[in-house]
């Protein structure tokens, strides 16, 4: 399980350090894909695994799942774990996610979100829903 929020940066040779509380359970090596919001996706094998079991389910048929299994499929890359528990990011995935140097990983339970530091503060410093709104929402889920 993945949480918490860290401050990093894209060393010379496009790697990033995975904050050391996520290292054991991603184990040796992970997945990098791009995320839904403007950031980058870190998931562990087996949490992969699970999600394109249900992301293969989804019919060809439908133009949206059809262009977003092709999507996920042209940018996710495996990733070895070096020693010092970096990862090599992808120079696709960087401009996806407009990360040039500084950045934030934050951990959101099944997967690890990576973020340019901009976009970030960006995202946390706009407009917020309502929490009555999303306290509906929850209920809505079953949560």
């Amino acid at each position: 399980m993945f949480m918490g929020e860290y401050q990093n940066s894209i060393d010379a040779k496009n790697r990033m350090i995975i904050p050391s509380k996520h290292r054991e359970s991603l184990g040796l090596h992970c997945v990098l894909t791009k995320g839904i919001d403007r950031c980058m996706y870190i998931y562990s094998v087996p949490e992969w695994e699970e999600f394109t079991k249900k992301l293969t389910s989804l019919p060809d048929y439908d133009g949206i799942s059809r262009k977003n299994k092709r999507d996920l499929g042209k940018i996710s890359e495996f990733c070895e774990i070096d020693k010092q528990g970096r990862i090599v990011v992808p120079q696709k995935l960087r401009e996806y996610a407009g990360i040039e140097r500084e950045l934030v990983t934050v951990g959101v339970f099944d997967k690890i979100e990576v973020w340019s530091k901009e976009e970030w503060e960006r995202t946390e410093n706009g407009e917020q829903p309502d929490p009555g709104e999303i306290a509906k929402k929850m209920m809505e889920y079953g949560v």
